[in-house]
């Protein structure tokens, strides 16, 4: 299922690479804010005396 590119082919794998890249790079960055936030709110927590309302 593969369609001939032709003289298109390395421009076309070159595009896909870097938007891949750039997913992985995304995915990757969300999930390390992620992570920067959950101990910071955790930081938060522990010096509140985690309160709940």
């Amino acid at each position: 299922m593969i369609p001939d590119l032709g003289r298109y082919a390395a421009e076309v794998a070159a595009a896909y690479g870097v938007s891949i890249g750039l997913l992985a790079a995304l995915v990757g960055l969300t999930l390390w804010r992620g992570a920067r936030v959950r101990r910071a709110l955790r930081a938060v927590e522990e010096r509140q005396g985690k309160r709940d309302a």
